[in-house]
């Protein structure tokens, strides 16, 4: 009887470290933020009624393991003409799981929003302001106004998501805002397009 009761406790305590060991190993670190693999944005000109003409322009960043995941995303340089005026929408996908965030980012749109930076926008080579259905300040739909006078042909425009931050905050509705991390909440994409001005 001693002996079996010395094996069942021999037992008891494997078992009770094998529990512990895989208990004290490290779990992976999840990705909390939704993982986006491409970013479309679509320029097409508005002529001087603010009536959309001609094609659709359509300039895209992806990379297959995610935009903030992977290590070189492959992005398409954006072409527009000098003096003109554009509505530009953006596409957000994520197309390991065949998923629209386009969609998830308007249904909560009080929760996100893009901002526009980069030297274009400091040079006042390019002019943004949200057009939005609603007026609310989200940036899936802008008007993007090219200077006629800029000398420069070649830039960049940085364009961030953010989510969870605070809309009333003083300087956030501006589309141009810099110092748009104050606003608090965290960044679900920061990627910048290489400008090409004709």
């Amino acid at each position: 009887m001693k002996n079996l009761k010395k094996v069942s406790l021999y037992l008891l305590a494997v078992l009770a470290f094998g529990f512990s060991s895989c208990e004290s190993e490290d779990p992976e670190k999840e990705n909390d933020g939704e993982v986006i693999t491409d970013v479309t944005l679509k320029f097409q000109e508005l002529n001087a009624s603010n009536a959309l003409v001609g094609s659709v322009l359509s300039f895209k960043a992806s990379d297959p393991q995610g935009i903030e995941v992977g290590k070189t995303p492959t992005i398409q340089s954006i072409s527009l003409s000098k003096g003109k005026k554009y509505q530009m929408t953006i596409e957000v996908t994520n197309a390991i799981e065949n998923e629209d965030i386009t969609k998830e980012i308007l249904e909560e749109a009080a929760e996100h929003q893009f901002f526009f930076l980069g030297q274009v926008f400091d040079s006042s080579i390019l002019s943004i302001q949200y057009a939005d259905a609603g007026g609310i300040a989200l940036g899936l739909k802008t008007i993007v106004t090219v200077s006629s006078s800029t000398g420069t042909n070649n830039s960049n425009m940085r364009v961030v998501l953010r989510h969870d931050l605070n809309k009333s905050f003083a300087g956030a509705s501006n589309p141009n805002f810099a110092n748009f991390i104050q606003a608090g909440g965290e960044t679900d994409l920061d990627i910048t397009f290489p400008v090409i001005l004709n």
